[in-house]
């Protein structure tokens, strides 16, 4: 999901999330080119202990220059 063409939301629903999720979204983040991303994994009793937020070291802004996130 990709909001305000911003944020990438990637939602799961596992035992737990693995690096293989992580790699995943920065793929997303960076074929898109999106400033970062949002990891979510549905299958906990607490929703606030498994966001994960993900940053993409490679964003270039609008102006075609490299931004810092």
């Amino acid at each position: 999901m990709i909001v305000e063409d911003q944020i990438i939301v990637e939602l799961k629903s596992v035992e737990r999330l693995l690096s293989v999720h992580d790699a995943q979204l920065l793929t997303y983040l960076r074929l898109t080119n999106s400033p970062a991303g949002l990891l979510i994994n549905f299958n906990v009793a607490k929703l606030t202990d498994v966001v994960k937020r993900l940053v993409n070291g490679r964003y270039v802004g609008p102006d075609g220059e490299p931004v810092k996130v």
